[in-house]
């Protein structure tokens, strides 16, 4: 694995898209059918508990606890298992000897080992998960703001959070360093801007 936090990261590709026709057959079947279960499985899961936990009990000690544990499983198993296996990337935080801290961000070089560990399934699912999950949480906020619920609005932020954690870890693993991130907003900013 590649190890920088600045300018040296390999390309890893969101969907796939530049694989042939002939290498998608071959790697559309999903290669870790267990790590691709939980990476969907704890996030959908604490949505699904938010949303009927009011029909279900009416303790909301309970759900919170509950939305927060799922929570805390699916960032464990993102960070730490399925965006390894599923996609090449991950991320991290070291302190050095001197105490600061520096933030890791991984991706796996592309070569023949790579297309035997992942497929494009699994890339697909990988990252409608992690995207599709955090909007969600996302709406949610709104809603427990617009609708005062105040109690629930620490729940969704703790959504928010966690899962936009892991979100803005692997966009920086697939995109580089921090300058790039910016680079490629305001180039897809002023292409926009010019094309009207």
């Amino acid at each position: 694995l590649l190890q920088d936090s600045s300018d040296d990261i390999e390309d890893v590709s969101l969907f796939d898209a530049d694989d042939d026709v002939s290498r998608r057959s071959k790697k559309s079947k999903i290669r870790h059918p267990v790590a691709s279960f939980f990476h969907l499985f704890f996030r959908v899961s604490a949505i699904v508990v938010y949303l009927l936990c009011e029909l279900l009990t009416s303790s909301f000690i309970a759900c919170m606890v509950t939305i927060i544990l799922l929570l805390s499983c699916d960032f464990w198993a993102v960070k730490n298992v399925t965006g390894r296996l599923m996609v090449g990337l991950r991320w991290w935080n070291q302190v050095d000897d001197d105490g600061k801290s520096h933030w890791v961000f991984e991706a796996r070089k592309v070569s023949a080992q790579r297309s035997k560990s992942s497929s494009e399934a699994e890339s697909r699912i990988f990252w409608l998960g992690l995207i599709t999950c955090p909007m969600i949480w996302v709406i949610f906020a709104f809603s427990a703001l617009f609708s005062f619920k105040v109690k629930w609005l620490a729940v969704v932020v703790m959504g928010v959070v966690l899962q936009g954690a892991n979100l803005y870890g692997y966009i920086r693993c697939k995109v580089g360093s921090r300058k790039n991130l910016t680079s490629m907003a305001t180039s897809y900013l002023g292409k926009q801007f010019l094309r009207q």
